[in-house]
């Protein structure tokens, strides 16, 4: 048996001896529904954990009193949407709050209480144990509520339109199988038309829009049903939500657009329209696209256009830098930025054994975005689009689809931390590259088999040749003579 010892890393994370203090001016918080317990250093005040309640007269007289007890900086757990106003009303009083994950915050054993909780957060962060959050700034916080509250309103749309077809389809009026989709143009004109009335299939048939596949005659036979008046009003109530949500979609888009025009932009005017003149065809708007130039917007705030990348729209742009921003001053690498994206391999090691690989779960909306994505490489012809197919067949869909997430995230990352543009060369590159080490295996396969390797052009110009003689028009000393004899019967081989 070897008495060889593993060698043991000179990097230690912590020094030995006793910690020292960091940050001697530091609260720690618990977080509740109904209170908040708060604890500071003992030797700042007689009672150095109290409690406050939620309204906001109570939780700036918390602030006030942390500013009494000379605290800069807060750290409390984030506990559903109850931390959002207490940090909100810290950050306005001129306090450092610092959120914190719960699987962060590893508690002690033994009795476990809402006073213990805040003093074991107030100790983790005086010796600078905790690590903040990523929450960006108070412009970009703004901007992301109005796009997941945009989101909010789409969700509940489809809602009302999954009634519809079940009411349409309760009545058999085959509307959704007439048309492609029953929010478009003609599909909501026979809806409104059904709702006020109409019931004839001709006439209805008539709000035909010239670009439908089906004819008119069609039509008119997938709308003639059984128009009974509970599914009526089914219907109407349905085509009321619809509407009504779709009003507040647009409000909630203006309100996004206006807070967009106040922004400090990077780059202005002439400048934005040179960057989108580099950039790629945009493709059609589809029905859940935001109604206004949202790309303006998100050129100038990071100075690059990540709708250059293949899969990337203008959608999923601005899902990531309204949720983000354009500053990546928080991920020192592209390595730390995929890592807080949960789309880097887990390392989950004990005992020498490394137990799994699979990556952390997170609810992360930039990198759900990405994932989506990088599904749609699937029919991609660039170099994106041949990774994720390779990673697809060695992988399987779900670990390509995160190995592409992950490249598309690094891209997003140089783009946005160096200000470059996209660069497809690089990659068609490396895709070169791939298939010249193809080649070189393969041939040195078909030598290792006295084969030999051809390519395509010279196969279909022997092909006629190789007829010839097989029929026996071409004798093979012709064939030797002009040097092609050996590459001949290769062929035949």
């Amino acid at each position: 048996m070897s008495n060889s010892k593993k060698k043991v890393p000179k990097k230690v994370l912590v020094d030995e001896g006793v910690l020292s203090q960091v940050n001697l001016n530091a609260a720690g918080i618990d977080i509740a529904s109904e209170e908040h317990w708060v604890a500071v250093p003992a030797d700042r005040d007689e009672q150095p954990v109290r409690m406050f309640g939620p309204t906001t007269g109570e939780l700036r007289a918390l602030a006030a009193w942390l500013h009494k007890c000379g605290i800069t900086d807060v750290a409390m757990e984030s506990t559903g949407m109850y931390w959002i106003p207490l940090f909100e009303i810290l950050e306005e009083e001129g306090l450092r709050p610092i959120l914190v994950h719960p699987s962060h915050i590893k508690q002690f054993s033994g009795r476990k209480t809402d006073v213990l909780d805040c003093q074991w957060i107030q100790v983790l962060l005086c010796y600078g144990l905790l690590r903040a959050c990523f929450r960006p700034t108070q412009e970009i916080c703004q901007l992301r509520t109005y796009m997941r509250q945009r989101e909010v309103l789409i969700k509940q749309s489809t809602i009302h339109i999954q009634h519809m077809q079940k009411a349409l389809d309760q009545m058999n009026v085959l509307v959704h199988r007439a048309v492609s989709d029953i929010t478009g143009k003609t599909g909501m004109s026979i809806i409104n038309a059904i709702v006020n009335g109409e019931r004839n299939p001709k006439k209805l048939a008539k709000m035909r829009d010239r670009r439908c596949k089906k004819s008119e005659k069609e039509i008119a036979e997938a709308l003639d049903g059984n128009f009974l008046p509970q599914h009526l009003f089914c219907l109407g109530q349905a085509l009321e939500g619809y509407q009504f949500i779709k009003g507040q979609l647009h409000d909630c888009e203006q309100q996004l657009e206006s807070a967009l025009k106040g922004l400090d932009l990077k780059i202005e005017g002439d400048e934005i329209q040179k960057v989108k003149e580099k950039g790629t065809k945009k493709p059609k708007p589809q029905g859940n696209d935001l109604k206004f130039d949202i790309d303006h917007y998100l050129i100038g705030m990071s100075g690059v256009d990540l709708t250059q990348i293949e899969s990337i729209g203008s959608l999923t742009a601005a899902t990531i830098l309204l949720e983000i921003g354009a500053d990546m001053s928080m991920w020192p690498t592209s390595m730390h930025f995929c890592s807080w994206l949960s789309l880097c391999p887990g390392n989950n090691k004990s005992g020498g054994k490394q137990k799994s690989g699979k990556s952390r779960k997170s609810a992360n909306r930039v990198a759900n975005a990405l994932r989506i994505a990088a599904q749609s490489l699937k029919w991609s012809q660039q170099p994106l689009g041949h990774y994720y197919r390779r990673m697809r067949a060695r992988l399987g869909p779900a670990q390509a689809t995160t190995a592409a997430a992950h490249k598309l995230a690094r891209i997003i990352y140089v783009m946005l931390k160096e200000g470059k543009p996209y660069q497809s060369e690089i990659h068609e590159v490396s895709e070169k590259e791939l298939h010249q080490r193809k080649l070189k295996g393969l041939t040195a396969r078909a030598n290792n088999m006295g084969m030999a390797l051809i390519d395509g052009q010279t196969l279909a110009f022997l092909a006629p040749l190789l007829e010839k003689l097989e029929t026996g028009e071409i004798a093979p000393e012709l064939l030797e003579a002009s040097g092609l004899g050996e590459l001949a019967t290769g062929c035949v081989t």
